[in-house]
């Protein structure tokens, strides 16, 4: 449990901060295409369209595009809305799924169609994400800086639900613990890790790596986007946005056990690896609480060490409430929910359980649709 925690500190530091940037002057500043993919986002839309609008980035550098992937409520007519106010907002419908695609991608590949001749840059943003005004700006900075192909920027969860305070920020501590981020965030390794919430590439980069045709049928497309680009070469960072991007991933426990049961797998490597590690945070999560009362029961029986054992039961318990105590207020969320992690991780393994399922059935389902 020490190792866990101290594994899990030390990942904090090997992730790069987004920082503010000035708005490049207009003879400088690359053209981006903005292209937010959306499918039954009437509620997240607009402040996502919004907070693009007002980037500080040169505004004649940029245009937005939404694909609307089919969507049954009203994002179209809320997209069509905004495009009749502002020139730089082009909506555009997704054409019906081909076999083998899935949604996402089908619909971010169409987004890069219409505007591939134009853009040197494609920055792909889901619909439920809000940037700060200097986000573009400080984006394509730290990727011509850093001599990216492919920058992808980690936001701010905003958790308003029970579900979500309590199973996110679990998930990922969790991930801060089996990850090994200085293999993944290295230059010349082969493992990846990114996001597909914000996407910065170079197109000549995402177009030579086969963009998202290439990856089609993945459920988690951005993982496998981003290792394709990984391993022919292509320069790849995940960086830290929470102060100026963020997301509301999910409403309360039907949305999120939906959205996890869909990733699970393959975010943790294969149905065998998710379920060994799904019961090892289990175990240990409650190991918290059962050893030191085992260690306090031994001792007033007056067993040898029993004091001992218990000192250091304490200690690590004490470490372990401590670290997810602490990731409450990084989240900003009441600090109680640090103090329920057990029954996150346990929440967690069955979302697990249900994902691998779900995976061995070929009954992965996302808004409506169902991929084998």
């Amino acid at each position: 449990m020490t190792f866990l925690i101290l594994r899990a500190v030390r990942q904090r530091g090997l992730l790069p901060r987004l920082v503010r940037a000035p708005s490049p002057p207009l003879e400088r500043a690359p053209q981006i295409a903005a292209i937010v993919p959306a499918r039954d986002e009437e509620a997240n839309i607009a402040p996502c369209l919004q907070s693009l609008l007002e980037q500080d980035y040169p505004a004649s550098r940029m245009s937005i595009v939404v694909i609307d992937d089919h969507s049954t409520d009203a994002t179209a007519a809320i997209v069509r809305g905004l495009a009749a106010r502002h020139a730089r907002i082009a909506l555009s419908p997704s054409p019906p799924l081909p076999p083998g695609w899935t949604g996402k991608s089908h619909a971010c590949w169409t987004g890069s169609r219409a505007l591939a001749s134009q853009a040197e840059w494609l920055c792909f943003i889901d619909a439920d994400v809000k940037v700060a005004p200097g986000c573009l700006s400080a984006a394509m900075n730290a990727a011509l800086s850093k001599r990216l192909d492919l920058l992808s920027v980690a936001p701010r969860q905003e958790l308003q639900s029970f579900a979500e305070r309590l199973i996110i920020p679990c998930g990922l501590i969790l991930l801060s613990f089996i990850q090994d981020l200085r293999l993944a965030q290295a230059r010349d390794g082969t493992d990846v890790t990114a996001t597909g919430q914000f996407m910065l590439l170079r197109r000549d980069a995402y177009e030579a790596a086969g963009g998202h045709a290439a990856v089609r049928s993945a459920i988690c497309e951005d993982l496998e986007l981003a290792r394709r680009l990984k391993r022919s070469g292509r320069a790849v960072l995940l960086v830290g946005g929470e102060n100026l991007v963020s997301t509301r991933m999910y409403t309360g426990w039907r949305t999120l056990w939906l959205g996890l049961t869909k990733n699970l797998v393959d975010t943790f490597g294969g149905p065998a690896t998710t379920l060994s590690i799904a019961l090892a945070a289990v175990i240990l999560a409650w190991a918290a609480l059962a050893i030191p009362l085992i260690d306090a029961n031994g001792w007033m029986e007056g067993r040898a060490y029993a004091l001992a054992a218990l000192i250091a039961a304490l200690l690590a318990s004490g470490a372990a409430f401590g670290l997810h105590i602490a990731a409450t207020f990084y989240f900003r969320v009441p600090f109680w929910y640090g103090a329920m992690f057990p029954l996150g991780y346990t929440a967690g393994a069955l979302m697990a359980f249900d994902s691998v399922r779900r995976r061995l059935r070929g009954q992965v389902s996302w808004k409506g649709r169902i991929y084998p």
